[in-house]
C-alpha cells in the first residue's frame, strides 16, 4: 500500500494535469468555431469548381492538345502521396487516422511495382511514416496551419506541386486528409488532384442531366480556359483540404482533452478516497498502539 506521502504527490500532479488538460479543451473549443465556419464555406467553392471541370473535360472530344494537369504524363508508375496532419499531438487519432491510410496506400503501390514519393504537411506526418519510409519522404512543410489557413501559402505550395509535376518527379499526385464532419467524428479523405481525373461514362451522364445539357461557347480556346483553371483548381482543393484538416484538428483535440479532463477527475476521485482510507488506517493503527501501550503500564 502507498504511503501517505506518494498518494499526495500523486494527487497533486493528478490536478496539475486536469488543469493542463481543461486549458488545452478550451482554448481547442475557442479555435474550432472560426475553423468549422471557414471549412463549411469552402466546400460550396471547391466542389462547384471541380464539378465545373468535370463538365468541360466530359466535353472535350478528344485529348490532344490537352493540359499536362489533365492528360497526366503519360504514364503511371510514380506516385506522390502528400498525407496531410497536425504539427502537435494530444488530439487522439486524428494523426494515427492519416498515418495509417498513407501507410496502407503506399504498401498497396509499391506491392503494384510502383515508385512511391511522400510529401507531408505537417511535421506528425513525418514523424510517423520517417519509421517505415525513410527514403520515401521527398519534403515536410510545418507551420501551414498556425496562424490559420491563408490562401497565399496554400497557393506556394500548389505551384510547388505543378513544377515537381513539371520536371516528371512523379505521375500521379493524391492527397489524404481528414474531412470534418463533427467535434467527434472525422472521415479520411483521399483525392487525386494531379492529373485532374476526367468523369467516367456514367459520370459523365451524370454530369451532362446536372447540366441539362448545356451548351459551352468558350473564348479562348478550351486548352487556354483549363491551362489557367487546373493550377487553380489545384490551389483551390489543396486550400480546402487543409480547412478541412484544420477544424478536423481542433475538434479532436477538443474531444480528446475532454476525455483527458474527465478521466484525470475519475482518477482524482479513486486516489482520494485511497487516500483518505489510508489515513483512517494509519489513525487508527496509532490508536491501537497508543491504547496497547496504555494497558502494558
Amino acid at each position: 500500500m502507498a504511503n501517505l506521502k506518494d498518494l499526495r504527490i500523486r494527487i497533486t500532479s493528478v490536478k496539475s494535469t486536469r488543469k493542463i488538460t481543461s486549458a488545452m479543451k478550451m482554448v481547442a473549443a475557442s479555435k474550432l468555431k472560426r475553423a468549422q465556419n471557414a471549412a463549411e464555406q469552402g466546400r460550396p467553392y471547391a466542389e462547384r469548381m471541380e464539378r465545373m471541370l468535370g463538365e468541360l473535360t466530359s466535353s472535350l472530344s478528344t485529348m490532344d492538345g490537352a493540359p499536362k494537369l489533365l492528360s497526366g504524363s503519360g504514364a503511371d508508375d510514380t506516385h506522390l502521396i502528400v498525407a496531410i496532419t497536425a504539427d502537435r499531438g494530444l488530439c487522439g487519432g486524428f494523426n494515427g487516422s492519416i498515418i495509417r491510410e498513407a501507410k496502407r496506400r503506399v504498401l498497396d503501390l509499391q506491392a503494384q511495382g510502383k515508385k512511391v514519393k511522400i510529401l507531408c504537411l505537417g511535421r506528425k506526418g513525418r514523424d510517423g511514416l520517417n519509421r517505415d519510409f525513410p527514403k520515401d519522404i521527398i519534403d515536410t512543410l510545418e507551420g501551414l496551419t498556425k496562424t490559420g489557413v491563408e490562401y497565399e501559402m496554400v497557393s506556394d505550395v500548389a505551384g510547388n506541386l505543378v513544377e515537381r509535376f513539371e520536371a516528371e518527379e512523379f505521375d500521379v499526385c493524391t492527397i489524404i486528409y481528414n474531412r470534418f464532419v463533427s467535434a467527434i467524428s472525422q472521415d479520411v479523405t483521399i483525392q487525386q488532384v494531379i492529373p485532374f481525373p476526367v468523369p467516367e461514362a456514367d459520370e459523365k451522364d451524370d454530369a451532362s442531366d446536372k447540366s441539362q445539357n448545356a451548351m459551352y461557347l468558350m473564348e479562348p480556346s478550351e486548352e487556354e480556359i483549363l491551362d489557367e483553371l487546373l493550377p487553380r483548381n489545384l490551389s483551390v482543393q489543396l486550400f480546402r483540404a487543409l480547412l478541412e484538416s484544420n477544424a478536423s484538428e481542433h475538434g479532436a483535440r477538443m474531444s480528446a482533452m475532454d476525455n483527458a479532463t474527465r478521466n484525470a477527475g475519475d482518477m482524482l476521485d479513486d486516489l482520494t478516497m485511497t487516500y483518505n482510507r489510508t489515513r483512517q488506517a494509519v489513525i487508527t493503527s496509532e490508536l491501537i498502539e497508543i491504547i496497547s501501550g496504555a494497558e502494558a503500564l
